[in-house]
């Protein structure tokens, strides 16, 4: 069987685009404090930390993980896990998800310690 010049160019250039690809980012599980964006680590309304991150959330601010120094703001809109947020605000939770700089699109959430 013969293989044309053009056929194994076409090959070459496929296979040279597929190790380009960058490698697939794997899901992570990191603890923290359970805040929103607006507030991350110090919150300003008068009341305990989940109360204030309630209120932040209802006026339009995404849940938010606090982990030492870094604030992460939460991505999804997977109805468990914002049921999840919103029992666990204030207290430490397990999420997995892909970080992506200073967000995490969340995966699953779960009570922390």
């Amino acid at each position: 069987m013969k293989v044309s010049k053009f056929a194994t160019a076409a090959v070459g250039i496929l296979l040279t685009g597929l190790a380009a690809l960058p490698a697939l980012a794997a899901d992570k599980t990191i603890t923290g404090k359970v805040s929103d964006a607006m507030c991350g680590a110090k919150h300003q309304m008068a009341g305990n930390d989940a109360s204030c991150t309630h209120e932040c959330v209802k006026g339009g601010s995404k849940y938010a993980l606090v982990v030492g120094d870094k604030v992460y703001t939460l991505e999804t809109m997977d109805k468990a896990a914002l049921d999840k947020l919103h029992e666990l605000a204030g207290a430490f939770a397990k999420v997995t998800g892909e970080i992506k700089g200073d967000s995490i699109a969340v995966k699953a959430v779960a009570a922390g310690s």
